[in-house]
């Protein structure tokens, strides 16, 4: 109560005026008037997020620019050199943040929540926003050999059991490769494992660097110690390195002294550095006797479990928690790995609860939460997929909210769909707690309608918001309302099939209500501006925004397959809004969007438009030799400049896009084989895909070439009596109905 009787706007603006600063009230006001009106401004969540994210570029600023002699991390090197084209000015710039290589790759178990990260050029970062592990060549004249500023370098993700990166550098005849997994030992639990192997000239060193950066800028590191007997490198007193073999010798420096990287001959041993700075510098180094030198490092994560709070996960390994997936059979290899890779990104970040990134997004967002458990859905992934989706209500609020960040208004109708589609693709049914769950969510999307802004473009629907999605300002964006009205039918359907036949009703109801004011919203916008497209919102004209309403088109088919209005929003952004053949996303992002411009391929494909491969190949020749997609997509550079190195959606969306090129669902039909590229059939090889959960129940569909031309199996396990139409539309042959699944079929030939 005593804070409504202090008059803060008062003091505030008196203050400022007092200083000479501009009134923030007044600013904050102005800027406020480029958005709708809306009641959350600023997401406190993000704001947190943003505040984290741009202390540690304050610190850069005071680390990184008069400290050049330093070895940096890879980013650094080329966004600090002006002579490279990721180079980036920083005269006003209110702090140094990673704009232009925002890459690294996870690794892990996928039944461990932890995931280190290694960035392009083999900078190992083993906690999560910690310090970093590098790797060098000394030679014996003195000269460093650091992968960071040499550009020859390989790196792969290896799909095997450890899911390993592997990372080799060469330079004038010296070779350094770096092995990064991580094991589930018995006894001691997770242990991440470095493998090293150098090879240069004789009396040289192998170099084990501790850095205190990682590829988003500085991470402190206070105090390091060496124990001789142990072979034991121990970092801030919490995280122990374990070494084999023993060092020839340790030397440390801290901030005042400068990199160690300087002082590696010149210094005697040393067993241990404070710095009061938080810049310490280490290095360990290793003979490379007849010119070669191999070093382990193994790093116990069982303390990390205990400090994250993570729940004991059964012991899984990959073998096993990838059986039940589809699998693809193509002569591609490109397609073929970004699918196996994407497969194993999906699962590796569900270890626990799902998260769409190892590092920058390792935290919980229902959006992306739920587009991922579709893919793993769909996948064959279901038990998986179950285990997560089970938490949900558990998190719901008491208003019915699933909240992923206040002031975004999508979640509820992604929730609410996703577990109408478990149900579907699974013939599962959720737990008893999802009933109310269900009809408190679909009471809140109700409530949350604007109802008294009679006339107004955006009657009826939801209010303005901050769409973490980037579409812009606050705004009533139809991406919220398509959401919604999907929510509510799966609402319907679900309240319905347990009983709750008013409820049901009641939902109905809702659903072809919000339907009738987007409608009305869509109708009473001006031709001019509307140009026969859905825009981001009512009150935006035509912008790469419009991506958004696409998902009314895809993946919630709440519009026919040759609908106009969809048909004329994605004409305008295939014509307007892609760069170097991804989809380039101006609001917030600047950057190529690997995940949306497969939603804008998902949507040609399902009108048959050929041209949904072109935007296939561009995003797969966008991904890292690891197989991965940042968040957007530097286009000089082609490194992350926005988001998470490795992240999940884009992985969920090429899973989805593998799948529905091969099987896709379209009003009691399931459609195969119509996203197959034709240069598949000109290799004369198999291609296939699955088994694959539909609505129906599991389905795998294989082509095989024949002396008679081609032959297409496909395999079903359906649910129940009801039988969908089954139809064969691979390009280059006539269409086809099956009748009988237990014999192939032999397609025919398109006509010219």
């Amino acid at each position: 109560m005593i804070k409504r009787w202090i008059p803060w706007n008062f003091i505030i603006k008196r203050a400022a005026k007092a200083y000479g600063i501009m009134d923030p009230l007044t600013f904050l006001a102005r800027l406020r008037r480029f958005a709708q009106p809306s009641e959350v401004q600023e997401p406190i969540e993000l704001l947190r997020a943003g505040i984290i994210f741009h202390a540690r570029g304050l610190i850069n600023t005071k680390a990184i620019q008069h400290n050049l002699d330093w070895v940096w991390p890879y980013w650094v090197q080329k966004q600090f050199n002006p002579r490279d084209v990721s180079f980036v000015p920083r005269a006003f710039s209110f702090s140094h943040i990673n704009l232009t290589h925002r890459n690294w790759t996870g690794v892990g178990r996928p039944d461990v929540a932890l995931y280190p990260i290694v960035d392009p050029r083999g900078l190992v970062t083993v906690l999560h926003e910690g310090w970093s592990l590098d790797f060098w060549i000394l030679r014996p004249d003195g000269s460093l050999v650091t992968p960071s500023v040499h550009s020859e370098t390989e790196q792969s993700w290896d799909l095997d059991d450890h899911l390993a990166v592997t990372t080799t550098s060469r330079d004038s005849g010296d070779v350094l490769t770096s092995r990064v997994f991580m094991e589930r030992e018995p006894g001691s639990g997770p242990v991440t494992k470095v493998r090293v192997h150098a090879s240069g000239p004789p009396g040289g060193w192998l170099v084990l660097a501790l850095r205190p950066y990682n590829p988003e800028g500085v991470q402190f590191i206070e105090r390091v110690r060496y124990k001789n007997e142990e072979r034991l490198l121990r970092v801030n007193g919490r995280t122990d390195l374990y070494l084999h073999p023993r060092p020839g010798k340790t030397v440390f420096a801290d901030y005042h002294e400068g990199d160690v990287c300087h002082a590696l001959q010149r210094k005697a041993h040393m067993e241990q550095i404070n710095c009061s700075v938080g810049m310490a510098t280490g290095a360990a180094l290793f003979p490379l006797e007849q010119g070669t030198a191999e070093l382990k490092i193994d790093i116990p994560m069982a303390r990390e479990l205990r400090r994250g709070h993570h729940k004991p996960l059964p012991r899984e390994d990959w073998k096993d928690a990838l059986a039940p997936a589809a699998s693809l059979e193509v002569p591609d290899p490109q397609i073929d790995f970004l699918y196996r890779a994407a497969l194993r990104s999906l699962v590796l970040l569900s270890a626990e609860e799902i998260v769409p990134g190892p590092f920058t997004y390792k935290r919980f967002w229902f959006r992306d939460a739920c587009l991922m458990l579709h893919a793993l859905l769909c996948a064959g992934l279901t038990d998986r997929s179950e285990r997560i989706l089970s938490t949900f209500p558990g998190r719901q609020k008491i208003s019915g909210y699933f909240q992923s960040q206040e002031g975004e208004w999508d979640s509820n109708g992604q929730v609410l769909w996703l577990a109408q589609r478990f149900r579907e693709l699974t013939g599962r049914e959720l737990g008893e707690q999802w009933t109310d769950a269900v009809r408190k969510a679909t009471d809140w999307i109700e409530r949350k309608r604007l109802t008294k802004t009679e006339n107004a473009p955006h009657e009826g629907l939801l209010p303005a918001g901050f769409s973490a999605e980037h579409f812009g300002p606050n705004d009533y964006y139809y991406w919220d309302d398509f959401w919604a009205q999907a929510g509510l039918q799966a609402g319907t359907k679900i309240l319905g099939d347990h009983g709750q036949d008013k409820a049901a009703a009641t939902c109905a109801q809702r659903a072809e209500s919000l339907g009738q004011a987007i409608r009305n919203s869509l109708d009473s916008i001006a031709r001019e501006r509307k140009q026969g497209a859905v825009p981001a919102s009512p009150y935006r004209r035509l912008d790469s925004g419009a991506i958004g309403s696409l998902v009314a088109d895809y993946p919630l088919g709440l519009t026919g397959p040759n609908d106009p209005e969809i048909e004329a929003t994605a004409e305008y952004l295939f014509q307007n809004c892609l760069l170097n053949g991804g989809f380039f996303q101006d609001m917030i992002h600047s950057g190529i969007n690997a995940y949306l411009t497969l939603c804008l391929a998902q949507t040609l494909l399902r009108r048959g438009d050929g041209r949904f491969q072109e935007l296939v190949r561009a995003v797969a020749d966008l991904a890292t030799s690891t197989g991965q997609w940042p968040e957007a997509i530097h286009p000089l550079t082609l490194g992350g400049c926005m988001g998470d190195g490795h992240h999940g959606w884009a992985a969920a969306e090429w899973v989805m896009m593998i799948r529905n090129m091969f099987v896709r669902e379209e009003e009691n039909t399931l459609i195969l084989g119509s996203g197959i590229f034709p240069e598949w059939f000109e290799a004369r090889a198999p291609i296939g895909f699955g088994p694959t959960p539909t609505p129906y129940g599991p389905v795998q569909v294989r082509f095989e070439p024949s002396d008679a031309g081609w032959q297409a199996q496909v395999q079903a396990d359906w649910h129940g009596e009801k039988r969908p139409a089954v139809e064969i539309r691979a390009p280059g042959f006539q269409p086809c109905i099956l009748t009988d699944l237990s014999q192939p079929v032999t397609l025919i030939a398109e006509t010219t």
